[in-house]
């Protein structure tokens, strides 16, 4: 494949490019700046042929989010879109990176033709009046009526709810040809592997790693992402955009997550917010995980919510507690090995009406994680949505490993609480299969 302008200007001596620059005008370099066909790579041009998706399935770094913009730039400038959906996985994802961030739509357009951004009306105004609505996947029902002729869909893999991406299409109804770019770090969920073997000519996907664009990050983060992750599993699915299958020995299975997965759930009888603290707070300091389940009558449990986070104890015990009041819990489960009482003397600092239960594990990982596991085997298990990082943790552990993943070890707190514990001490009532019926079913 021949080599785009920008990557034969990497090959010249900096004095040569220097040089060339300065024999342009000042209105030639300004134009020069923010021609895109100078600076794509070949495989951020948009592909020829008859398709309706262009999922680019690429590592960090890649440039997905610039290739995004500067194709909804092009559409737009062509006069091919007039009407624009820009979906990412929460509005605040929309905003700060697709709208305002520094590959975002107000950054990849000239300033004389510079968007305008009204943030109260979720809406983008282009030179020529074309316009640009913004989505949160969080919010799927928000897609179902608008009709649009072009979409810009950022992390799918991370989206919460798949209905967001089924209203979305659905409404991809106007124009000759709309159409959808989808940038994302791919994660082996359904509707990733769905559209990445899609062999009828409407898919077209494009593959990147984030060392083809080197040239445009710093030596220091390449360095890094090679020294920490390169060879590792995280390292294939976030630097090489590999789509990576359940490890072999794991104690949980994508495939059942999926079979079990619902969109809502029925009343709940009781409600907890599990965290697995963090010991420190600085930059390479473990994420706290805070897992929210929920139990109903018939011993069903429920993930409703992962909010796992890295800050200092006071910010996430603040996180426990918002999503405490949030989906009205009856109590916060701690681990109290980690941090000891500190855990329920910052809640109760910042809250004293939030009831803590601190719980200490006398018993080791594997036989914490074991009876949770089995409770997903029996099918009892659902998870309300998607939670893409605390699901690549179920299906990754291996019991006998060294690490310690927060968000599975707060996922095992909580469903100990709810579940495991009470089978101990009393007989449950027999689990009643979900069928495809069910009003919560997915």
């Amino acid at each position: 494949m021949s080599k785009s302008l920008a990557e034969f200007m990497a090959t010249l001596d900096e004095s040569v490019v220097d040089q060339l620059f300065n024999d342009l005008t000042p209105e030639q370099r300004h134009a020069a700046m923010y021609d895109w066909t100078i600076w794509r790579r070949p495989k951020q041009r948009t592909p020829a042929g008859d398709w309706r998706v262009w999922l680019i399935l690429a590592g960090r770094g890649f440039g997905k989010t610039r290739t995004g913009a500067e194709f909804v730039r092009e559409q737009v400038d062509s006069g091919r879109a007039s009407r624009i959906a820009l979906v990412g996985a929460t509005a605040a994802d929309v905003r700060d990176t697709m709208i305002e961030g520094a590959s975002g739509l107000l950054s990849v357009f000239p300033p004389d033709r510079r968007p305008s951004y009204e943030p109260s009306k979720r809406r983008v105004t282009f030179w020529n009046g074309a316009t640009a609505t913004a989505f949160s996947a969080d919010k799927p029902d928000r897609l179902r009526g608008p009709n649009h002729d072009l979409a810009w869909a950022d992390e799918l893999a991370a989206w919460r709810y798949m209905d967001a991406w089924d209203q979305l299409m659905l409404g991809l109804r106007l124009g000759d040809v709309p159409r959808v770019v989808v940038t994302t770090t791919p994660r082996p969920i359904p509707i990733i592997r769905r559209l990445a073997k899609s062999d009828d000519g409407r898919v077209h996907v494009t593959t990147g790693s984030t060392y083809e664009n080197a040239a445009n990050l710093s030596t220091d983060f390449i360095d890094e992402m090679r020294r920490r992750y390169e060879g590792t599993r995280l390292g294939r699915q976030e630097l090489e955009a590999q789509i990576i299958d359940d490890v072999d020995g794991a104690l949980w299975s994508r495939e059942n997550i999926d079979d079990t997965r619902v969109t809502s759930h029925p009343p709940l009888k009781r409600i907890v917010v599990a965290i697995d603290p963090a010991v420190t707070s600085h930059e390479d300091s473990d994420e706290t995980g805070i897992v929210v389940a929920g139990v109903d009558n018939r011993g069903e449990g429920f993930v409703l919510d992962d909010r796992t986070l890295k800050a200092s104890p006071n910010e996430w015990a603040s996180a426990a507690i918002a999503a405490y009041h949030t989906h009205k819990a009856d109590l916060i489960v701690a681990e109290a090995n980690q941090g000891g009482d500190l855990v329920s003397t910052i809640i109760k600092t910042l809250d004293p009406r939030v009831p803590v239960r601190m719980v200490r594990a006398s018993r080791g990982k594997r036989t914490r994680a074991e009876p949770v596991a089995a409770l997903y085997e029996q099918e009892r298990v659902h998870h309300v949505g998607f939670f893409t990082a605390l699901e690549d943790q179920l299906c990754s552990w291996l019991p006998d490993a060294s690490q310690s993943p927060d968000r599975l070890d707060a996922l095992v707190w909580a469903l100990t609480d709810l579940i495991v514990d009470q089978q101990r001490v009393a007989p449950t009532v027999a689990p009643v299969s979900l069928t495809q019926t069910s009003p919560w079913r997915l």
